[in-house]
């Protein structure tokens, strides 16, 4: 009996060798992955991604978490990114599965963030008989990868999924789209990929940093625009000396992650409305680049500017966003020889606000209670600029911005922010129109039990757009310009539809009751949901 219990295990090592040899395409790609040190998966699969499910199933390293729409996989996937610094994988079904999924790869795509989006396809062998699922992946996908392949051989499988890691770290970080067929998923034959290193960011040439130097030295009223690893807390660190330096500091209008609160610096943002961003520049006449580009409006106007930059105003990019902006502040300082820094935030701790609930009064609350680290992910649209203002002076924390200009982005982002860090308190902005995107977040919250309080602005409207429509001339709206920006036919119940999906949740109509509730969500873990309704 000793004898043969011993055979047998020699034999089931044998096997076990044996078996790396006999891997199937998703074996390998999800090992490879995993092997690479990706650790969560956001998924909405379907038939062609059975094969990959079952290698996730096998791989104890990756956490695979389901999500109810393909927008709240790569939104989540986008949010953990901003907060690990590293790629979470998506499972995506075919062409309409990805373009489900496309506005908020549109907006990590613009947030820099490394995802791999792996797309499952129609076998090789039955592409050719157009069935009613089959589409051009490649042509859907190509405008928001960085890098895009299809496993079109089983053995490519574990080789594309390191080609996709790596191109999804940059230089210029991103999404990545890594199509595998479904017979490439089903064959065996597949070998893992090579370990490599992740391309890092590009470091400032000292040739630029010099230029740079001697324009500020000849300008009156120099800034530098910048985004990026500079709005770390790090960076903005050297932003504040460049500020005691007589330089004015500016962020972009949308940043993918700031560090902001007390014992930080504050440096201005750009201002969204081209009026009042060119108001605001007016008199800048040197404009240094700092991992990121020349501002652009968001939309065309009647006679308003595309481009925000003042006439007579010189621009000088010392990196775009392939390139460390906090290493070109760094050098910066180091060439001026700065030692002071100007003023950080203090903590400051409003009082209760009272009267009729507002963005402001909103914002005041989460200034009282905002637990020091927390994250949050902005999708407020209109309504939550007030919080971003009342929050300088807040317990120190992160701000994740809607980058891409789709919205629907806050609820995801957040959820995949709460998976990459778990012990920090996460809390959501989302407008009603812009949460109806993708309210399923909110399932798969309830789900995973993450510590995610989310604030619904309810307005009832899509009030940017009425802010917008008189600003592109517009003007002359009636009944049916208006009702298609209006949410209030029939009211969305947002208390019952976050309780539907597990998510606990209130409704608040007044500043004081506001206050008690956030101070409440805030003192306990786990998902819950305040509907705000705004009487502004």
């Amino acid at each position: 009996m000793v004898i043969f219990l011993s055979k047998y295990l020699i034999w089931g090592e044998f096997m076990n060798d044996s078996d790396k040899f006999k891997l199937t395409g998703a074996d390998a790609l999800v090992q490879t992955l995993a092997d690479l040190g990706v650790d969560s998966c956001f998924a909405n699969p379907g038939t062609s991604e059975m094969q990959l499910i079952a290698a996730l199933d096998k791989e104890s390293r990756i956490k695979s978490v389901l999500c109810l729409f393909e927008g709240v996989a790569t939104g989540a996937a986008d949010g953990y990114a901003r907060i690990s610094g590293k790629p979470a994988m998506t499972l995506l079904h075919l062409g309409p599965g990805y373009l489900n999924g496309g506005a908020n790869i549109h907006n990590a795509f613009r947030a820099k963030s490394p995802m791999i989006n792996v797309v499952g396809d129609h076998a090789v062998t039955h592409q050719r008989y157009d069935a009613p699922l089959a589409s051009d992946i490649i042509g859907l996908a190509a405008s928001t990868s960085r890098w895009i392949k299809s496993v079109d051989k089983v053995e490519q499988a574990g080789h594309l999924a390191t080609e996709a890691w790596e191109a999804c770290h940059g230089p210029e970080p991103g999404p990545v789209s890594l199509v595998l067929p479904a017979d490439s998923a089903w064959k065996e034959g597949g070998r893992k990929g090579a370990m490599v290193q992740a391309p890092e960011l590009r470091r400032p040439s000292q040739e630029k940093i010099e230029t740079a130097v001697q324009a500020i030295k000849t300008t009156k009223s120099p800034m530098i625009l910048m985004n990026g690893s500079a709005l770390s807390e790090t960076g903005l660190k050297h932003a504040a000396k460049l500020k005691a330096n007589g330089i004015r500091i500016m962020i972009d209008t949308f940043a993918p992650k700031i560090a902001r609160g007390a014992g930080r610096f504050l440096p201005d943002r750009m201002h969204y409305f081209a009026e009042g961003a060119m108001q605001d520049l007016k008199d800048c006449d040197l404009m240094i680049l700092a991992g990121t580009k020349a501002p652009v409006a968001f939309f065309a106007y009647p006679d308003r500017p595309s481009l925000l930059v003042p006439d007579g105003c010189k621009v000088v990019s010392l990196g775009g966003f392939d390139t460390d902006s906090e290493k070109i502040l760094f050098e910066l300082v180091q060439a001026f020889g700065i030692e002071n820094s100007a003023p950080l935030a203090n903590r400051i701790c409003p009082d209760k606000p009272a009267g009729k609930l507002s963005g402001t009064t909103i914002g005041t609350s989460i200034a009282r209670y905002l637990p020091s680290n927390a994250i949050v992910s902005d999708d407020g649209v209109s309504n939550s600029i007030g919080c971003y203002f009342a929050t300088v002076n807040a317990e120190p924390h992160d701000w994740l911005m809607l980058t891409g200009g789709a919205i629907g982005q806050g609820m995801p982002v957040a959820l995949g922010a709460a998976l990459a860090a778990p012990d920090r308190k996460v809390l959501c902005l989302s407008g009603d129109g812009a949460g109806m995107y993708t309210c399923q977040s909110l399932w798969s919250m309830a789900r995973e039990n993450v510590d995610v309080t989310t604030i619904v602005f309810v307005n009832h409207s899509y009030r940017i757009l009425n802010i917008e429509q008189s600003r592109t001339g517009a003007t002359d709206s009636g009944h049916v310009a208006k009702s298609m920006l209006d949410l209030s036919n029939p009211e969305i119940d947002w208390v019952s539809l976050a309780q539907s999906m597990g998510v606990p949740s209130t409704l608040c109509t007044t500043a004081e009751e506001f206050d008690s509730a956030i101070e409440r969500a805030f003192s306990k873990e786990g998902p819950s949901l305040i509907a705000a309704l705004l009487n502004e």
